[in-house]
């Protein structure tokens, strides 16, 4: 229909192209995130031992026998991938950097501000000998690692005394419709799950997708990349009854109830 309409004037055609061109630009800025392509193959290995979903003091007999190189970073991990998903392109025909010349490309895309507006894609960061940033950090995991951020800092972030605050209810409606309206706007959400002052949960994940209905329609889902969990995306919900969030069970959460903070989505944040 459309292309018919186009044979009787080459300028209405020229428009209509470029038109549908800068729309289709826009909406791969940082929409089109795919779980298979932009997260890390690498896990976030976590410092407590859980035991259906609650934290234990490590034993040091398990602590001995299991190597934990790469703790405590779900808000590095979560930030460095909408980072790359933003700011970075990749050129799998090119030939792969050396570990030095790679790690100073992987640090100048995580040192550009996660709310900053994405990059056009010729002015992205290149990052060549890879397909995507899954088969990159299948590769060369350990130069991601040692320079995509480090962890202890994420406890200092000003963003944090919210969770001492901001406890209503409607802070979180609040929150949810700026989740939406990121997602509404092809962005990426960075959110920091919490329980406080219980401790059944402290985490950051980055939610990428809204899920299509589901039969309790009264229920809104969300896809997430849960930096724990590196071989499959997980859910985080929104009860407008309840007005509350709620994330999926899994071996290091017991399921239900999260509050939920935006970070990264602007400075001081």
């Amino acid at each position: 229909m459309f292309w018919g309409s186009c044979r009787g004037s080459a300028s209405f055609c020229s428009l209509a192209l470029f038109l549908i061109a800068a729309t289709t630009t826009k909406s791969a800025s940082s929409s089109n995130f795919r779980f298979d392509r932009d997260t890390f193959a690498f896990a976030n290995e976590t410092v407590f031992e859980y035991r259906d979903g609650l934290a234990h003091l490590r034993e040091p007999s398990a602590a001995a026998n299991r190597r934990r190189p790469y703790t405590s970073r779900c808000f590095v991990m979560s930030r460095a991938a909408m980072q790359f998903r933003k700011f970075a392109r990749f050129a799998p025909r090119s030939a792969p950097l050396n570990d030095p010349a790679l790690a100073e490309r992987i640090r100048t895309v995580t040192r550009r501000s996660p709310w900053r507006e994405a990059l056009p894609a010729d002015q992205r960061i290149v990052v060549p000998g890879y397909r995507n940033l899954r088969a990159l950090s299948k590769a060369r995991g350990r130069v991601l690692q040692e320079n995509i951020g480090i962890g202890w800092t994420t406890y200092l972030r000003f963003g944090s005394i919210r969770m001492l605050s901001e406890f209503s209810r409607k802070y979180q409606e609040q929150t949810h419709a700026n989740l939406d309206a990121t997602l509404g706007r092809d962005g990426l959400f960075v959110a920091h799950l919490s329980t406080f002052p219980n401790l059944n949960i402290n985490h950051a994940v980055l939610v990428y997708a809204r899920k299509p209905a589901s039969r309790r329609a009264s229920i809104e889902r969300y896809a997430v990349y849960d930096p724990n969990h590196p071989d499959a995306p997980r859910e985080l919900s929104w009860s407008p009854a309840n007005r509350a969030f709620a994330y999926q069970k899994d071996w290091d959460f017991v399921g239900g109830f999260v509050r939920v903070y935006q970070v990264y989505g602007k400075p001081i944040q």
